[in-house]
């Protein structure tokens, strides 16, 4: 298989997380995603061809979200079931990236369970609701109880991608609207709704971790400023992309070569400054 991929799911509590792995390393690389109308599974090799320049170094685990997600599931509950999920396999002192939810689920496992984070890559995330991710995500959410998921996802292009973006690949959006259903309704309704309870702010002088933020300065979903938030209260490193907004992470040409520079960076301890 293509970059030694390979998809499964490993068992959780009252249900289990899909998974890809690819990848020719032994150093460990998690990459948990944000909200989306498509599963983990049956994406691996997409996934593996975006983020192939890592294949060679490391063995990459893209996890999905739980199979079943409870009606008062929250951001610090993802990260339980991830941190379970990486504890079944084997898998501590990982560079774990998080984009999105995806990011707000990272921070706190970051926080919650160190010792399965060895470096941190938060991208187009959040630490605390604000306005704006109240008003868009309420409103996929609001769509998603009508059952209207094309409407979600011509708002996700319109509100995700910049100008030049749209602009050039415009014409595919009507089409990803057109076959827009998540496989399981109830559990995307209930993983936005876990979007809004995002709360490390407060904490996050508890990771410990180096830390590389990297956001959208046109973010029109968390803000351009909750991504320098996380990055002063951290201080750590952070670039925001001028022009670019959520979708930065597909859209910037360095964006991966940003995060492989910094995962490849060997840590240096306080004895050896």
């Amino acid at each position: 298989m293509l970059w030694n991929l390979k998809e499964s799911a490993v068992p959780l509590a009252g249900g289990s997380m899909d998974y890809a792995v690819f990848g020719y390393g032994n150093k460990p690389f998690v990459i948990i995603g944000g909200l989306s109308l498509r599963d983990v599974r049956g994406a691996g090799a997409g996934l593996a061809l975006m983020y192939r320049m890592f294949a060679k170094e490391y063995r990459v685990y893209v996890f999905d979200k739980p199979s079943d997600i409870a009606e008062d599931c929250t951001t610090a509950d993802l990260a339980e079931d991830t941190a379970a999920a990486m504890e079944a396999l084997g898998i501590a002192d990982a560079c774990v990236m998080g984009v999105s939810l995806g990011g707000m689920i990272a921070q706190e496992l970051a926080i919650r369970h160190p010792e399965l984070v060895k470096k941190l890559v938060l991208c187009v995330t959040a630490s605390r609701v604000n306005d704006t991710m109240t008003a868009v995500v309420g409103n996929w959410i609001a769509l998603a109880e009508k059952g209207d998921f094309g409407g979600i996802v011509a708002d996700m292009m319109d509100v995700m991608y910049s100008e030049r973006y749209v602009r050039r690949y415009g014409w595919m959006f009507p089409l990803l609207a057109k076959f827009a259903k998540p496989k399981n309704e109830l559990r995307f309704i209930r993983l936005a709704k876990a979007c809004l309870t995002c709360n490390a702010y407060d904490r996050l002088e508890m990771i410990t971790c180096p830390t590389l933020v990297l956001g959208g300065a046109d973010d029109s979903i968390v803000t351009g400023e909750a991504s320098f938030e996380i990055a002063r209260k951290c201080g750590c490193s952070y670039h925001l992309y001028e022009g670019l907004g959520h979708a930065a992470y597909e859209e910037a040409a360095d964006f991966n070569d940003r995060i492989k520079q910094f995962a490849d960076e060997p840590i240096v301890t306080e004895v050896e400054k």
